[in-house]
């Protein structure tokens, strides 16, 4: 007999879903049996597997040792990388932190290292995880900042944590704002509505003003903070939160982003990166406002500074 008993980062899920995550290379059908004939049992009464599990809750699980041994799988030893994260806030369910241009946000490949990995590295070294917790449970990133985007990426230490910011995010409740660098000038705001479409093969969002098959809508909302020569420095305001939004968006309207290989203009694109030395997009994500009121602030990296520096600096000198 196997006893367990439900911690903080475990409550609130279904228990089936508990019993999967604990029992990973057991087939559904496995886990559903055993529940009916009372081998797995929730505060030592029968289940089904639909309830919510709440923290102390008591499971047994009256299987035996081989039986669990081979269900369970074999423990992997996994090994997190640490490196030091620029965190702007953390509480005991997120965490929030300055990702710097050229890091993943999440693995595209397995063997990826990622921001989300770097978290829980951090959070092991930290002690506030335990490797055993991964069995049952994994901190990971909500929201995703395209690999050579800057900015505040977040995370939920624990399952509250994740399914709080994941429900602000889906229900929009969080306003994100960003700061980029676009080409031209730009002197007035504006509220932009369209529609994205998606090639997965080229990894390349189009934008059209009319709706398609497919397509998303999406909306787009900017301000401009200071307009230099031939330059403008915007305070983007992200609406809808589609893949490379805000890039394929002020590019579709001739603003693209100085440093945007995907989107923006060559031309500028080399002209910024002779003199200032800029590699990738000006984008930043440098704010976050919740429905309770918190404000949470990213300064941007010292290669965006430099590049208004110039900006500011070259249209004095014209």
């Amino acid at each position: 007999m196997k006893t367990f008993i439900i911690k903080e980062n475990e409550a609130g899920q279904r228990f089936d879903k508990y019993l999967k995550k604990l029992l990973k290379e057991a087939p559904s059908s496995f886990v559903y049996k055993m529940l009916r004939k009372k081998n797995i049992v929730l505060n030592g009464k029968k289940a089904d597997g639909s309830e919510k599990l709440n923290a102390r809750d008591e499971v047994k699980l009256f299987l035996a040792d081989e039986t669990y041994d081979k269900f369970a799988g074999a423990e992997v030893k996994e090994s997190f990388p640490t490196t030091a994260l620029d965190i702007v806030y953390e509480d005991e369910d997120i965490l929030i932190i300055n990702k710097p241009a050229g890091m993943l946000s999440q693995k595209a490949q397995p063997s990826d290292i990622s921001a989300n990995e770097y978290i829980i590295g951090y959070l092991l070294q930290s002690r506030a995880l335990k490797e055993t917790d991964l069995r049952t449970f994994r901190p990971s990133v909500c929201n995703r900042l395209d690999r050579n985007t800057s900015g505040l990426l977040t995370a939920g230490k624990t399952l509250k944590g994740l399914q709080d910011l994941s429900e602000a995010l889906k229900k929009r409740t969080v306003k994100k704002y960003y700061l980029c660098l676009v080409a031209g000038c730009i002197t007035a705001p504006q509220h932009l509505k369209g529609y994205l479409m998606k090639d997965e093969r080229q990894n390349r969002v189009f934008i059209s003003k009319e709706k398609t098959e497919d397509a998303l809508c999406i909306e787009t909302e900017y301000e401009p903070l200071e307009v230099y020569q031939d330059v403008t420095l915007l305070q983007v305001h992200l609406i809808t939160g589609r893949s490379h939004q805000i890039r394929a968006h002020l590019a579709s309207i001739g603003h693209p982003i100085i440093g945007d290989s995907k989107y923006g203009n060559e031309k500028i694109n080399h002209f910024y990166r002779e003199r200032t030395g800029v590699k990738h997009q000006l984008l930043h994500a440098y704010r976050m406002i919740f429905a309770d009121g918190r404000c949470v602030e990213a300064a941007p990296p010292d290669d965006f500074n430099k590049a208004i520096c110039y900006a500011n600096q070259n249209a004095i000198e014209q």
